[in-house]
């Protein structure tokens, strides 16, 4: 009795677990299909296609470089304008006018180098040359800063004292300078003396530029020994804005014409007078060493007595080439005449030619 009551209890409970595994199985086969049922219910999102650029969308930025012009006005008679306004100028890059974003008539601070021939033919004057330049210093307002560089032949360019706005090591500087023999290489001692001034203003690394720099020769103009070629000066300063003043004693050198060519004079003039016209400086000819000291204060006042004007140039092709620049000013009362005086064009960023190393200054 008790075996037949065992087999039929276990064949209850076998009953029991095959009808719960297979509830289990056919729910888990109904979850299953529910699933990828859903799964192919969802729709796949349709990629969205990138925008499209147009080349006349693309916003190309282009910084052009502010050109700053030294500016000196005067009268018929050569005496200097100091009371104009902005709206009376006018500014030409290759006879197109532009627009001016910058101008002021105030005293600009001045770097400035004399450079002074030191070579045979100004042993008569030099004495006169160190008070004279001694003038000129001591013009020098607080922020003025000058270099002192004695020449004579291409190795012999010296630096007797480099920028400063200290006055008595500028003074011990001029009195240190002596005659020397040697064959005059003028334009190798003004294109160092170029370059070495606009280096000085980008060591500084003054992000807006508005000191006015200048060199201040003195020589009698006949070059004999130099490396650098003519050409090669007056492409140089016109990469630059460097004013040139001139005090050139032409007066001793041969006045005898050649056949076709010019005189010794005749060269050494129309040589100086072309540093000081293509950079918008002045030149003088002395006929004595009396005449010196109203020539410093001359070149002082000359040196402040400036407008400053910035244009942006509408040709922003940094191409290297030449741009011819016009400054005109409008006639004053009565048709006086307005003479604008500024440095004859720029020679625009860009690939230029190199050339081979010159001389260096000691």
């Amino acid at each position: 009795m008790r075996r037949v009551y065992f087999f039929g209890l276990f064949a209850l409970l076998s009953l029991l677990l095959s009808s719960e595994l297979l509830s289990r199985a056919s729910f888990a086969q109904t979850t299953g299909v529910n699933k990828v049922a859903g799964t192919k219910a969802t729709p796949t999102p349709a990629p969205i296609p990138a925008p499209t650029i147009r080349e006349e969308d693309v916003i190309e930025k282009v910084e052009t470089e502010l050109v700053n012009l030294n500016v000196r006005v005067v009268d018929r008679n050569n005496r200097p304008i100091n009371n104009l306004t902005e709206p009376e100028f006018k500014i030409f890059e290759d006879n197109v006018p532009q627009k001016i974003e910058f101008f002021s008539k105030s005293e600009v601070p001045t770097n400035y180098s004399l450079v002074i021939d030191n070579s045979g033919s100004l042993r008569s004057q030099i004495d006169e040359v160190i008070e004279a330049s001694k003038i000129l210093v001591s013009a020098n307002k607080a922020e003025d800063e000058t270099s002192v560089i004695r020449f004579v032949s291409s190795d012999k360019i010296e630096i007797l004292q480099d920028f400063t706005s200290n006055k008595t090591d500028l003074n011990d500087a001029l009195d240190n300078l002596y005659i020397e023999g040697g064959q005059t290489a003028i334009i190798d001692a003004v294109y160092l003396a170029a370059d070495k001034v606009t280096d000085y203003e980008k060591s500084k690394g003054d992000k807006v530029d508005r000191k006015r720099r200048a060199l201040v020769l003195v020589s009698d103009g006949e070059d004999v020994s130099s490396y650098y070629s003519q050409q090669q000066l007056f492409d140089l300063l016109r990469e630059t804005d460097v004013q040139i003043y001139v005090v050139g004693f032409v007066k001793d050198l041969s006045a005898d014409k050649g056949f076709i060519s010019k005189s010794k004079q005749g060269k050494a003039k129309s040589f100086l007078e072309k540093l000081a016209t293509e950079t918008g400086g002045k030149a003088y000819f002395p006929n004595s060493v009396t005449e010196l000291s109203g020539i410093a204060r001359d070149i002082a006042s000359e040196l402040r007595t400036q407008y400053s004007i910035g244009y942006l140039p509408s040709n922003d092709r940094e191409d290297g080439t030449f741009r011819n620049i016009k400054v005109q000013v409008t006639d004053g009362p009565g048709g006086q005449k307005r003479i604008a005086l500024a440095r004859a064009g720029r020679t625009a960023a860009g690939a230029a030619p190199s050339s081979a190393a010159g001389p260096k200054p000691n």
